[in-house]
């Protein structure tokens, strides 16, 4: 399994970005999962359904199966927030995991970048920055691509991410 992630601020287009990359390496014959970091307290499940009702009695893991997906949700409750690596572990076997957030762990990624957002470059401070997708040149000069060039990103990804110990 090979593993690369989009960092960047919030705003940055990183998740836009992979709602297009993905059927893009799909459709090079790629099987994807993606990791996503949330910075604020979320929730999949839905008040008044059973599962929620499960989790909120109490139980540690709720696990909802369907003939269409199933889903895992494990209550953290004082435990702490689990790291990138452990994330992983929990993924079935695939081609590529594309992470969106956790800019901080040390994997290889692709700032996204929007200069209207006046943020600092991530790429000065993070070494495992490889490339960067933005509407702005950067300043180190690293291979770059558009916001809007899908085929572009694919070929950063294909190019840099690397092999994850699966």
């Amino acid at each position: 399994m090979r593993l690369i992630g989009l960092a960047g601020w919030s705003g940055a287009g990183k998740t836009t970005l992979l709602a297009k990359l993905i059927p893009c390496l799909i459709g090079q014959g790629l099987r994807v999962s993606t990791v996503k970091h949330a910075h604020h307290r979320f929730d999949v499940d839905q008040p008044g359904k059973d599962s929620w009702l499960h989790r909120q009695a109490g139980a540690a893991q709720v696990l909802v199966a369907s003939s269409q997906r199933w889903a895992l949700m494990t209550e953290l409750r004082d435990a702490p927030e689990p790291t990138l690596e452990a994330l992983l572990a929990q993924l079935a076997p695939v081609d590529l995991v594309l992470v969106e957030g956790f800019k901080r762990d040390a994997h290889p990624k692709i700032e996204v970048h929007r200069d209207a957002n006046q943020k600092p470059w991530l790429h000065p401070e993070d070494p495992m920055i490889r490339a960067v997708v933005a509407d702005a040149p950067n300043p180190a000069g690293l291979p770059q691509a558009g916001l809007e060039e899908i085929e572009a990103v694919a070929g950063f990804v294909q190019r840099y991410a690397a092999p994850w110990r699966s």
